[in-house]
């Protein structure tokens, strides 16, 4: 229907105009990584922002996780959960009062009014306050009596006033009399609510991971670019989305500094890491012309890195995006074991034409790399999208090698391996690669069937597994290839179990009977179980039937020729899989060729006849093949009523009337060619007639005589 190469936004346009039922753009494909063999293994995918960024900062002990509640995007106005926060564990009359208190604007007076309240609210309310008309000085000497009280006195609002505490002292900083220490100070009370809440008092709203944030600002504005950086990166691995939107502003603002100031600040290592992290990840672009900020970042992280072993796999993944080869294979004499190291020295040893040291490198990048390690979503040139998982790039990388060597079931069960990643390349491995033996053998051995989708999975749009992909697939490549037998058992539900199971006896029984009309009845069953069950049944997974998307789309298939990533031995074997016909639903095709077959064996005369080439003309396979069996049924079929609508208004056809042509399809024949010579064959047949009643009387004459 759909190809890929089309330009999206002429897909898109092309939609608005009234072709059927299409309605809106296609889905989203996935990349394949066979399509573009050399550049699949020379490119270095760019990372991820908010992964490289995890692997900065360090969790602290004991200190929760913010939870889903408060950060999601249903979660209420901040002020609103303070308020809720606040009025818990109070009862009814203390709630009232605090409600009213919140709407003064004199913290002394607050104080005086809040008499009856628990000294630890009644303080904070009036800090609170001070706060809000903007007396932080107040404010903060409020703060500070709260946490001067006995513990068990301040169990509801300690950590609420070491973090007002510390944003009054911040806020105080600023001022033009300030003391020179105050930031200091603030740091100190961010690190308190920290401890608080490890400790174990009241933090509904989360404070003590909002500290790392607060302190971070602190830091910053301090001139402590180094500490600023690990502390939203712990807040990011706290699950905070203000620590990696804080690391994302951070890093525009190193790119737009000034040369010689970002050059001093990328000597310390957290800078060095957030820069390479925001390199790694193309962050902020991804195609096109790379921005001039960025190109100014690289060359003043080279400079700042020379000599550097600190994070020498992420310096020669920066270097190898770049082109600069050279110095990311000298980086890599440094980066140790990790799985970055590895898949980079695969990839620079396949560019010196070692494809032994590349595959080895390649195993060594598989072992190393987590098997949930996850760099999120990516968006390739081509607009396709990719899930990467390193691991399993790394190993669908390495199954184009293993490909090469002529090792097809290896690269097939790296490629399966990755599930849904890259299933695409894993089909077309299995059905076009693989011999049917030997797919049949990986999948019984190694495949077992998974449980059936219940009609609610189904009714929700539930996906199949990939296990129940493959072993359909499997199925249907059985089906194709005669072994009608072996294939129903493959098939995920009952429903498809039984058609093929039907489908195989059909095409046994066309082949079997000896009664021509039993023979057509079975052909012509099979091609409609053929037609109109094809794509289930019968249709490649992937070119040219595109099964996996229940042939509403068709990706552009790359060229099939020999060349340096492909041998001749596997080209053979794709030629020798090729669809019969290679024509898009190429089941239809197989489905009219049944229906000839059926034809074949049906009496010409016979409404069968016509009504079995009418139907398969409308099987919508090519106009060649519609006006073919339209120009047999004129030159050999009867007149049916229904003729003038050929192809479109057909009769079921009619098997049993069929058996009765045989006999009056000769009579007939017969009768025609005789019906010029009607009159003297009346008058032959009255002087045959009258000759063989002369002959008899002068017979029994004689015997009388006799």
């Amino acid at each position: 229907m759909f190809t890929r190469n089309w330009p999206r936004h002429l897909l898109c346009l092309s939609l608005g105009f009234p072709l059927g039922s299409a309605v809106a753009c296609g889905p989203d494909f996935p990349m394949r990584l066979l399509d573009n063999r050399g550049q699949s293994l020379a490119e270095l995918p760019e990372g991820n922002f908010r992964f490289e960024i995890s692997r900065l900062g360090q969790a602290i002990t004991g200190l929760k996780n913010v939870s889903e509640v408060v950060y999601s995007m249903d979660a209420p106005d901040y002020a609103v959960q303070r308020d809720d926060a606040e009025q818990a564990g109070l009862t009814v009359p203390q709630q009232a009062l605090v409600k009213e208190l919140r709407t003064l604007s004199d913290a002394h007076q607050v104080e005086a009014q809040g008499a009856s309240l628990p000294t630890e609210l009644r303080l904070y309310l009036a800090g609170a306050v001070a706060f809000s008309a903007g007396d932080h000085g107040l404010a903060a000497d409020y703060f500070q009596k709260v946490l001067a009280l006995p513990a068990d006195q301040r169990a509801l609002r300690s950590t609420w006033a070491a973090y007002s505490l510390g944003r009054a002292l911040f806020a105080m900083s600023s001022e033009a009399d300030a003391a020179p220490d105050l930031l200091t100070q603030s740091r100190k009370a961010f690190e308190q609510v920290r401890q608080l809440s490890i400790d174990g008092f009241s933090d509904p709203l989360e404070l003590g991971v909002a500290s790392l944030g607060e302190e971070a600002r602190v830091a910053r504005t301090a001139g402590d670019w180094d500490n600023a950086i690990k502390l939203y990166a712990t807040q990011n691995l706290h699950g905070s989305a203000v620590g990696y939107t804080s690391l994302k502003l951070l890093m525009a603002d190193l790119a737009a500094m000034p040369d010689e100031q970002l050059a001093a600040l990328l000597k310390g290592k957290p800078v060095q890491q957030l820069v390479t992290a925001s390199l790694i990840s193309r962050l902020g672009w991804s195609f096109g012309d790379q921005p001039p900020n960025e190109q100014k970042l690289i060359k003043l992280l080279q400079n700042s890195t020379r000599g550097s072993l600190d994070n020498a796999d992420r310096l020669a993944a920066v270097n190898y995006q770049q082109g600069d080869y050279a110095s990311a294979k000298a980086f890599l004499e440094h980066a140790g074991d990790g799985g970055l190291a590895w898949w980079l020295r695969a990839k620079l040893a396949m560019r010196e034409g070692d494809k032994t040291a590349a595959a080895a490198a390649y195993a060594k990048a598989a072992q190393a790399f987590p098997q949930n390690e996850s760099w999120g979503e990516r968006r390739t040139p081509d607009w396709d999208f990719e899930t990467l998982q390193p691991k399993c790039r790394v190993e669908g990388e390495s199954a184009i090698l293993a490909l090469q060597r002529g090792d097809y079931l290896q690269a097939f069960d790296q490629l399966y391996r990755s599930n849904d990643i890259y299933w695409f390349d894993a089909a077309t491995v299995a059905e076009r690669v693989l011999t049917v033996d030997e797919l049949k053998h990986y999948v019984d051995t190694q495949v077992p069937a998974p449980p059936a989708l219940t009609q609610e999975d189904r009714d929700n749009y539930v996906p199949l597994s990939v296990a129940a992909k493959l072993r359909n697939l499997l199925g249907r490549r059985l089906l194709r290839e005669g072994r009608y037998d072996e294939a129903p058992g493959y098939f995920d539900n009952a429903n498809l179990q039984a058609k093929a199971k039907w489908y195989g006896e059909l095409r046994h029984d066309a082949e079997s009977k000896w009664w021509p009309t039993k023979r057509a009845f079975a052909y012509y069953h099979a091609a409609t179980v053929a037609r109109f069950d094809g794509m289930e049944l019968l249709g490649y997974e992937m070119s040219p039937d595109y099964a996996t998307f229940g042939g509403n789309y068709s990706l552009e298939a790359p060229e099939l020729k020999v060349g340096p990533l492909m041998a001749e031995g596997e080209v053979k074997r794709q030629q020798a899989t090729l669809a019969q016909p290679d024509e898009r639903f190429h089941y239809r095709f197989v489905a009219t060729a049944l229906a000839s077959k059926a034809a074949d064996l049906l009496p010409h005369s016979s409404q069968a006849f016509a009504s079995v080439l009418c139907k398969a003309s409308s099987w919508g396979t090519s106009l060649q093949e519609q006006s073919a069996f339209y120009r047999r049924y004129v030159e050999e079929g009867p007149y049916v009523v229904w003729a003038g609508d050929f192809g479109h208004q057909c009769q079921d056809p009619d098997f049993q009337r069929a058996d009765k042509r045989y006999v009056t399809q000769v009579t007939d024949a017969v009768r025609s060619e005789l019906r010029p010579y009607k009159n003297t064959l009346q008058i032959g047949g009255v002087l045959a007639v009258t000759a063989a009643a002369l002959l008899m009387i002068n017979r029994r004459r004689r015997r009388k005589a006799q």
